[in-house]
């Protein structure tokens, strides 16, 4: 029997009509039954929800945003269907579904929820236009609501896989879909035990390929991106990079947890277990090579560079001068986990803790009220973290010049650096 493959195409690949006729005929001789095409929210619509979200949080009018971001939707169909094409009327039941969804209450409790709620319609209005654009042209698809399948739990924003709900619900509702047509369906989005939506942490859409991929026992997930596969760097940010041919799972999952854009970090432990090859590929250039993830991969030593921009360092000093022990750290964490807050990098002195995190909405305020009647806290916003795996000591030199250094540490094959810009 032919195995299921998992095709996911980023909020890049559909940005505009031009993009999504491009994506037609990226599938126009790819296009077969077992195939999953898994879609995101079209170019920022995922950041024009969140301002939404947050216009209606600061109790701002918001409904010029909304009105944007429908002309947006309603300019890409008009660009793609005829004028009497049933599209236009999903597109409207969705926005008004999204505007009812709107009213409800909104706090600083309920903010998690609130957000999937909203933020998971950029995925439902993609999936629905690029659905029907194929079918239009003749590329017969069958669209599926992923949250019918994916099953997680209720830690809304950051949703935990139910594996074995998920498995049995993908396999007993789109394996028989499969065997006749196409499926197309949603990146990033979830429901909870009560049927309420989810999502799987910000470009969660890689990760619900790796996760259909394992249900579905697929033989390949291909990510197409805008760029030619997984780079060393950053192209927008260094200049002279390198790709990849392969890479091993440990090496691309180590690039991920560091915090490198090209794949989600949840996207390979999956894969890696059940020895689904990764292929990263160009939507601009389909017919090249790309990157191939697999367990063969022979390992690199090209030095790798990941930026994460919009980073606080917190400082978190004991003050009754003894020196910090386990005690300290575990309460740290645990304040940390219950406000699902993760440390891209960690410094231990004798009297202080200090870590870096995202920066997150509401977060660094409850963060720091929990925490300021056990420890002095210190705070920095608006960092960069740079780390370089396989680092050259001869290059780093470069790549600090005109920045302050706020936090550093070396080990053996990683190098990893809190940064700002000097003068700010």
């Amino acid at each position: 029997m032919a195995k299921n493959f998992i095709y996911k195409f980023g909020g890049a690949s559909v940005k505009d009509s031009s993009a999504i006729e491009n994506l037609s005929k990226i599938l126009r001789n790819r296009l077969r039954n077992q195939l999953v095409i898994v879609v995101s929210a079209m170019g920022k619509t995922t950041n024009s929800l969140e301002e939404i979200i947050w216009k209606k949080m600061g109790n701002e009018d918001f409904s010029q945003n909304c009105s944007i971001l429908k002309g947006f939707h309603l300019k890409i169909c008009q660009e793609l269907f005829p004028e009497e094409h049933p599209v236009f009327t999903l597109l409207e039941n969705l926005f008004i579904k999204l505007e009812k969804d709107l009213e409800r209450p909104l706090t600083k409790q309920t903010y998690d929820e609130y957000y999937d709620r909203i933020v998971g319609y950029g995925e439902l209005i993609s999936s629905r236009i690029v659905a029907e654009y194929l079918c239009l042209q003749g590329q017969v698809v069958v669209w599926k609501d992923a949250r019918e399948v994916i099953h997680t739990d209720s830690d809304f924003r950051f949703a935990k896989i139910n594996w074995e709900k998920t498995r049995i619900q993908t396999r007993a509702q789109w394996i028989p879909v499969l065997e006749q047509f196409p499926i197309l369906t949603q990146g990033f989005i979830g429901s909870d035990p009560k049927g309420k939506p989810t999502t799987l942490g910000r470009e969660g859409s890689d990760f619900t390929a790796a996760i259909l991929a394992t249900s579905l026992d697929a033989s390949s997930v291909t990510i197409w991106k805008d760029v030619p596969g997984v780079l060393n760097a950053d192209p927008k940010l260094f200049p002279n990079t390198q790709k990849f041919e392969e890479l091993a799972y440990p090496e691309a999952a180590e690039m991920t947890y560091f915090g490198a854009s090209v794949i989600h970090p949840k996207t390979i432990k999956p894969l890696a277990n059940a020895g689904i090859p990764l292929f990263v590929k160009s939507f601009l250039e389909p017919d090249a090579q790309g990157t191939k993830i697999h367990q063969d991969a022979p390992s690199q030593s090209i030095p790798t560079l990941v930026l994460k921009k919009n980073q606080v360092l917190i400082s978190f000093k004991v003050t009754d001068f003894t020196f910090i022990e386990e005690g300290h750290i575990h309460q740290i964490y645990e304040q940390l986990k219950k406000l699902k807050l993760r440390v891209n990098m960690l410094q231990l002195s004798a009297i202080s803790v200090s870590v870096v995190i995202d920066a997150q909405v509401f977060k660094l305020e409850q963060l720091l009220a929990a925490l300021k009647g056990a420890f002095e806290v210190r705070y920095n916003e608006g960092l960069e973290l740079l780390t370089i795996l396989h680092q050259n000591p001869d290059e780093i030199p470069a790549l600090l010049e005109g920045y302050e250094m706020l936090l550093e540490q070396s080990t053996r094959n990683t190098f990893q650096v809190v940064r700002r810009k000097s003068g700010i």
